[in-house]
């Protein structure tokens, strides 16, 4: 029963990703007692994770341009709910999906993997242990295909002046 259960969640969360919905974590863990959420030490933790990160992508010129026009306030909000639940968090993500939050930035694959090694540097600077660092981007990893629309190594690519970004929290 349990194999059926944890399938039929994995088939949901394909299908989910499928969609282009954002990815979101099952508050049910098959083979450990605590979540990903509470292994990472919860919400104070995700919020310094989501600090530490969007400073190191922003000081970062090979990634930092997509982000010209970011309400900076918006994003670590969205980041933060989208982390907190995905790790199986008591937090709603609310924001768009990847998919339509990335359509016409032409981020590059490169830009994607400069962003997602200062994701494993900020860990690593909050001494995250390595198999939660792993399991928290085996999360975040399958998203790629919904914000990479560039396949090059290339960096530093300039935001285009047609991408429209979501509006300022209010």
């Amino acid at each position: 029963m349990g194999a059926v259960v944890q399938r039929t969640g994995e088939l949901e969360a394909a299908a989910r990703h499928q969609s282009g919905e954002a990815i979101r974590g099952s508050k049910m863990t098959t083979t450990q007692t605590k979540s990903l959420y509470d292994r990472l030490g919860g919400l104070d933790v995700i919020n310094a994770l989501t600090e530490s990160w969007v400073a190191r992508v922003g000081g970062d010129d090979r990634a930092n341009g997509k982000f010209v026009r970011t309400d900076i306030p918006r994003l670590k909000k969205e980041i933060i709910d989208q982390l907190c639940e995905a790790t199986g968090g008591p937090c709603t993500y609310t924001g768009r999906s990847m998919r339509e939050t990335h359509d016409g930035m032409e981020v590059t694959a490169g830009e994607f993997d400069v962003a997602m090694q200062h994701l494993g540097a900020a860990l690593d600077e909050l001494n995250i242990p390595k198999t939660e660092q792993d399991e928290l981007v085996d999360l975040l990893r399958p998203m790629r295909s919904d914000i990479v629309e560039v396949e090059s190594a290339e960096t530093g690519t300039p935001l285009p002046d047609s991408y429209q970004a979501a509006p300022p929290l209010t």
